[in-house]
């Protein structure tokens, strides 16, 4: 049944607006179909709806279902919404993303060296995507808040770890005052509300979620202290309030998901940080561990 309470999304940015709006709550169902919606727009516009269901794991009526709790006749009317964003994206990209996808949907070489390209492929793919998706308002507004804070707080457990320990290293270098918040010693929690509203957050979390950074998060939060977050999707736990989100979706969650996209996102603001500290905007240094 359409709701006819309200006139559905006319784009994309309103139909993604109104998901967050409603996401909390929505059935699980819905919940499930919301997440892959705003972690994977470009196969939304391509893919039929049997073929998102099967990756959703629903029934395909529940997308239909879906669509019209959001005012829209179906999920087809709701699908070119996706669609118009396709045409409207870089030029060439779409096509680059779909010859991706075509080359390791084909492959079926599952050697050792294989799966090193298959790793490789994808990590071309996630990175095109870190082009497409991230704005220059975006990393300028984090960047201005790491400069301008007394200490930056870093937080990421699980397969985030690399992401936070490369920073801390970096921001360490470049003289810039930086706190792990690191879970040995369960002191975590305890380090970070010594944070202040002159300080920032920085946190790297993707799912599944490890609570601790959530609760984290969300305490610091509370008590006025920026947030920069690092995450795989708008309707992450720690993407609410934040000053900035940088989503960076992952398509699977596999053992072999790779971390090469947060990574370089990562290295881009300590250097884009670098530029601003040492008044160089061309050639930015990033200070080395050196030996006598």
């Amino acid at each position: 049944m359409v709701d006819d309470s309200f006139t559905a999304p006319r784009s994309y940015e309103e139909l993604i607006r109104l998901i967050h709006d409603r996401h909390a709550g929505m059935s699980r169902a819905f919940q499930k179909v919301g997440l892959y919606l705003t972690q994977n727009p470009n196969d939304v516009g391509v893919l039929s709806v049997g073929a998102i269901a099967e990756r959703c794991g629903i029934h395909a009526s529940n997308l239909v279902r879906f669509a019209q709790a959001l005012g829209f006749s179906g999920f087809k009317e709701l699908q070119q919404l996706f669609r118009i964003r396709l045409t409207t994206a870089a030029p060439g990209f779409d096509a680059r993303v779909r010859a991706l996808e075509a080359e390791l949907g084909g492959r079926e070489d599952r050697s050792e060296l294989g799966f090193l390209r298959d790793l490789v492929v994808r990590d071309i793919s996630s990175l095109q995507d870190l082009i497409a998706d991230i704005s220059a308002e975006q990393i300028a507004h984090a960047v201005t808040l790491m400069e301008k804070a007394d200490t930056i707080y870093l937080m990421g457990q699980l397969r985030s770890v690399p992401v936070v320990e490369l920073l801390r290293y970096v921001l360490t270098m470049l003289g810039k005052r930086t706190v792990l918040l690191d879970p040995g010693g369960g002191l975590a929690t305890h380090m970070a509300r010594a944070a202040r509203p002159t300080d920032l957050l920085l946190v790297v979390s993707f799912r599944f979620y490890a609570t601790e950074v959530v609760n984290v998060a969300e305490e610091t939060l509370s008590r006025g202290v920026p947030l920069v977050a690092i995450s795989d999707s708008t309707l992450s736990p720690i993407a609410k309030g934040a000053a900035v989100l940088f989503a960076v979706p992952e398509h699977e969650y596999t053992f072999s998901r790779s971390l090469a996209a947060p990574m370089c996102l990562a290295q881009a603001l300590a250097v884009a940080l670098a530029a601003r500290l040492q008044n160089d905007s061309e050639q930015p240094r990033i200070p080395i561990v050196t030996t006598a």
